[in-house]
């Protein structure tokens, strides 16, 4: 019944709008338009030399009420659908994972044993510990070639 329904309304809402652009084309314009070519501004119309303008305006008027009650019923009608109101469309998105940093080497690279002096204790270990530490850390990446 509610597919019937709506399918009489948007046929009604779409004569409507027919005949709303057909009458404002027929109307007597400033310039020498559409109206014109069709004797809407002739004195001896149809509708006398004042009465054409009128009944045009009239029936845009009718017109133009019948097409806004077909759009208010079939927004009523459609109103019952949407029975939850979302926050938006980025409400709907599932959540990804953010974005982490690329991963890290699997294992890390051994310095070697040269370049790292060992926590001494005594004044002669620390005197050994300089003699096998390189003097600055600059020295310890040069590769001999």
């Amino acid at each position: 019944m509610s597919s019937t329904l709506n399918t009489i309304i948007i046929l009604i809402q779409v004569l409507s709008a027919i005949a709303i652009v057909g009458l404002v084309l027929l109307q007597h314009g400033k310039g020498a338009d559409m109206g014109a070519a069709f004797g809407s501004g002739a004195s001896g119309s149809l509708f006398g030399a004042s009465g054409s303008s009128n009944f045009l305006s009239k029936s845009t008027g009718i017109a133009a009420a019948i097409f806004f009650t077909a759009t208010l019923a079939l927004a009523y009608l459609s109103g019952g659908r949407h029975a939850s109101v979302s926050g938006g469309v980025l409400d709907s998105l599932p959540t990804a994972p953010a974005a982490s940093a690329p991963a890290a080497p699997a294992a890390p690279v051994a310095a070697p044993a040269a370049a790292t002096a060992p926590a001494v204790s005594t004044p002669a270990a620390a005197d050994q510990a300089a003699k096998t530490a390189p003097a600055t850390p600059a020295q310890s990446s040069q590769i001999p070639k």
